[in-house]
């Protein structure tokens, strides 16, 4: 009798590849609660899309069938913000469950993005349009109204006018020169952000959380799905083979460095890069045992 054919079970970053591998199904919510697999190997996620699915049918359930937009966004920011109590992580800004959508679902803490995550796939599940919005230092929320656009902060749960948001992009404007005659639109900084964009601000936080914490081992983590994320990123494929040298993986070191010196050859770090590739390259192979 022929057994049963076995497939192993794919990997967690297979599965995140699959996950991201075109944009037009890319699952926003899925890849993001993806992404805490690093820090937590045995972590559910469909357990936590089930858990965002009975809030939304909590929320769809108490919808009277001829709300219009503006019931349906009201009855929403009382929901998500009133009754649950998602706010921002004020006292721990900076702590890595932040960025863990499961953690902050069951924490109710979080930063903008985390938070802004959760609430866009509940606005869509309650017939919302809602979008993600990659705003200078804060990620924003934007929703389509008959009445015309709403933006909400996550983080507070504020509807943010028009004179707020330029108040908020002002130090941006004048840290890169964008004012007077060379000012930018503010519609131009609230186009809705593709979803392959929102999981690379998601992971280029916990870039730089891992990276001024030292943790080597959890930074190479996350630099192996922003590579995957971002095949073409060259400084992504850079920053890992420098990952890769400091924790003595000098072959992964060199092809990364060799791939981003063939793709950025002028940049201004090359001839140092270039110098170290031809010192790892020239470093006896270790012994085989």
């Amino acid at each position: 009798m022929t057994g049963t054919l076995q497939f192993p079970a794919p990997t967690a970053l297979q599965y995140f590849a699959a996950l991201v591998a075109d944009d037009a199904s890319l699952p926003l919510l899925e890849a993001a609660v993806a992404v805490a697999q690093d820090m937590h190997p045995g972590l559910d996620t469909q357990a936590v899309l089930a858990e965002v699915d009975g809030l939304a049918a909590t929320l769809r359930r108490r919808l009277p069938t001829d709300a219009g937009a503006l019931q349906r966004l009201t009855l929403l920011n009382r929901y998500f913000f009133g009754e649950l109590g998602f706010a921002g992580n004020v006292n721990d800004y900076y702590d890595p469950a932040n960025s863990d959508v499961s953690a902050v679902l069951t924490r109710r803490r979080g930063i903008p993005i985390t938070l802004a995550i959760v609430y866009l796939e509940l606005a869509t599940q309650l017939g919302l349009t809602a979008a993600g919005v990659s705003f200078p230092g804060h990620f924003l929320v934007k929703l389509s109204m008959p009445q015309g656009e709403v933006v909400i902060d996550p983080f507070s749960g504020q509807s943010l006018s028009r004179e707020e948001l330029d108040e908020r992009l002002m130090p941006f404007r004048r840290q890169r020169g964008l004012v007077g005659d060379d000012d930018v639109p503010l519609g131009l900084f609230l186009q809705a952000a593709p979803a392959r964009d929102v999981i690379a601000r998601l992971l280029r936080n916990l870039k730089e959380i891992h990276r001024s914490a030292g943790d080597l081992p959890r930074l190479l983590a996350v630099l192996e799905r922003l590579v995957i994320l971002l095949p073409d990123d060259g400084p992504e494929r850079r920053d890992r083979g420098l990952v890769y040298a400091e924790l003595g993986r000098s072959d992964r070191a060199c092809d990364d460095i060799a791939h981003y010196l063939a793709v950025c050859p002028d940049e201004p770090d090359a001839p140092v890069l270039r110098r170290r590739l031809a010192g790892w390259r020239a470093q006896p192979r270790p012994p085989l045992h």
